[in-house]
């Protein structure tokens, strides 16, 4: 038998992701590895404008799944029998999902919305046993949420529905509402989330996107090995690489987030930020093999071009860690200024053409090397 759906303590102590959680999100990091191998083909083929609106919008598609279930776990997880069922339907809406991630690129959404709503439907499933075992403005809470996700669902229709030209409008307004409900079904009653839990969630997860990103682009640096031996062109870009990935690691886990997570403001904003965050991370191993394609002349674009795919998330990257989540434990101008002051910088790499990815990622080492050196020189100052 089930056992009764109660929210969980805040302040819950020992509180760690389950395996089941864990096992969630490798099938999530699927439907990201498809998405980023059509950006690249996309980015390779001389089509920015199609490949990054397509990624955009399926990024947000993945991401936004994955968080709703993150954010519910860390408030009703029971891990009882049929809390992991539904679950496990989630997760084969995911894989439902990615199978359709070539086809949504070329715009057909068929597919994508079939493992959607899967995954959405699930939830709802979640929401209403969180409503049928609570009472008050908790389970309003529950049941606005359960009316929300369905109402969204009902919405997302229209990339069916509608002339293909509509999908951009669709998006924007179906995912503004979906980005409201939270806001809106909380008003009454704040779900018990865990800040230790969501930010352990969070830290996973950015650790499998960026392994997805160094997968990606060891398998293109082993596919353009295969086919031009060229490993004077190849090796730089991978190293330079390498050092961006082990950066970003580094500069994210800088700092313990869960002490800032204080109100729903404060988490909800961090957590949404994170769209930039998971998304520009697996933008960087689409943009390793873009430059790994061009180094080799398998792209049609150039090499400043090719450049850009790496620089331009990697940056944005570093950025918006730096806004939604570093600075908020940063003591003084100097540690306030690295991480923007070195997203400047790894923009500017990509004047350097086919030599920007082993420079950028000298960049994000000369970054970490200066925030533990500002960061120890602070801790062995003198009190006042």
């Amino acid at each position: 038998m089930p056992v009764p759906m109660r929210a969980r303590r805040r302040d819950e102590e020992h509180r760690a992701a389950t395996p089941l959680e864990l096992f969630f999100d490798l099938c999530f990091v699927v439907a990201i590895a498809q998405a980023g191998r059509q950006l690249a083909h996309a980015l390779a083929e001389g089509h920015p404008g199609h490949g990054l609106a397509g990624y955009l919008m399926l990024f947000f598609a993945i991401w936004w799944a994955w968080m709703n279930f993150s954010w519910f776990s860390s408030a009703y997880d029971t891990d009882d029998p049929l809390y992991r069922v539904v679950t496990l339907v989630q997760m084969a809406g995911v894989l439902i999902l990615a199978a359709g991630v070539p086809r949504a690129f070329e715009s057909d959404f068929t597919l994508v919305w079939c493992g959607f709503v899967v995954m959405r439907l699930a939830m709802v499933t979640q929401w209403l046993r969180a409503a049928y075992g609570s009472r008050g403005p908790e389970r309003r809470t529950a049941l606005y949420y359960a009316l929300g996700v369905t109402v969204c669902q009902v919405g997302w229709l229209g990339l069916l529905l509608l002339p293909k030209g509509a999908v951009p409008l669709v998006f924007v307004l179906v995912g503004a509402l979906e980005l409201a409900v939270p806001g809106l079904a909380e008003r009454g009653w704040q779900t018990s989330w865990h800040a230790r839990h969501i930010a352990e969630r969070y830290g996973l997860f950015t650790i499998i996107v960026l392994g997805e990103t160094i997968a990606a682009a060891t398998l293109a640096v082993q596919s353009a090995l295969d086919a031009h031996d060229a490993p004077g062109r190849l090796l730089p870009i991978a190293g330079g690489g390498l050092l961006l990935v082990f950066a970003a690691y580094w500069i994210y886990f800088a700092v313990p987030i869960h002490r800032h997570l204080r109100t729903n403001r404060q988490a909800f904003l961090w957590g949404y930020g994170h769209y930039l965050v998971f998304g520009s991370a697996a933008a960087i191993g689409a943009g390793i093999e873009v430059a790994v394609r061009e180094s080799v002349g398998r792209a049609d674009l150039s090499a400043y071009g090719a450049a850009a795919c790496v620089t331009v998330p990697g940056a944005l990257f570093l950025c918006t860690v730096w806004l939604i989540h570093s600075r908020h434990h940063k003591r003084g101008t100097a540690q306030q200024l690295v991480l923007p002051v070195s997203a400047l910088l790894v923009l500017a790499c990509t004047f350097a053409g086919r030599a920007a990815v082993p420079a950028a990622g000298l960049v994000a080492a000369a970054t970490v090397a200066a925030g533990v050196h500002l960061t120890s020189r602070q801790d062995t100052a003198p009190a006042e």
